[in-house]
């Protein structure tokens, strides 16, 4: 059984071992996470016992069974079968309803997000997150990043055009011209994560900045513009 010891780090549950769920699972071990991984395939499962004790070959995913490995301990489960929609449904539903604070599903299509979500799961588009990414990568040469966190709110990482050098955060008012706001400044491996409003802009700076995908788009255009 996977029970968590009280006080200590979050504990998380990955159902499927596909190259999401095993690129999460991996992710999370390299970073000392406590991890429980479930999949019906014994040499994927096999694998993950050099990262956590708690690896099991499961064939059926129903409520039963998955109580039995003690997922339901976890403070989040992640169901990252989207390709068999309604293995996926399922699992969703059974995770749910083990009373698992955070369940997170990967969904394929907007229908099958639209039904994770009414099921109470938190929902994740792989596949189209790394879609726009690359697309707004593609948009610009100047454009290093992209995260969407909302419809609302995304971050870029950013090179700044050349013409913006030598002036100062307050003289290029990317607050007041594109709705955007300046996380941090990166440059040759330095961060500042608090920017003043004087401070001057050097050649090979890298902002991250935060603000609606309309105003990065309009940045992005003004940055090309010579």
């Amino acid at each position: 059984m996977f029970n968590k010891p009280k006080k200590e780090k979050n504990t998380y549950g990955i159902v499927g071992l596909g190259r999401f769920g095993y690129a999460l699972a991996m992710e999370l071990a390299a970073s000392d996470a406590d991890i429980l991984v479930l999949d019906k395939d014994e040499e994927k499962v096999r694998e993950m016992r050099e990262y956590t004790e708690s690896a099991y070959v499961m064939k059926t995913l129903d409520k039963k069974s998955l109580a039995e490995t003690g997922i339901q301990n976890c403070d989040v489960a992640v169901v990252c079968i989207g390709e068999h929609m309604d293995t996926s449904i399922l699992t969703t539903l059974n995770l749910v309803s083990l009373g698992i604070p955070v369940v997170i599903a990967k969904a394929t299509s907007l229908e099958h997000g639209q039904i994770l979500e009414k099921l109470g799961a938190e929902v994740v588009y792989p596949e189209h997150d790394m879609a726009v990414r690359l697309a707004h990568r593609l948009e610009t040469s100047k454009m290093l990043d992209f995260v969407q966190l909302s419809e609302q709110v995304n971050i870029s990482k950013f090179l700044i055009p050349d013409k913006i050098a030598g002036k100062t955060v307050l003289e290029v008012d990317l607050r007041g011209k594109f709705g955007l706001n300046i996380i941090a400044i990166e440059n040759s491996g330095t961060v500042i994560d608090t920017v003043s409003p004087d401070y001057e802009f050097r050649k090979g700076d890298i902002l991250f900045v935060a603000g609606s995908n309309a105003g990065l788009n309009r940045l992005s255009e003004w940055a090309e513009r010579s």
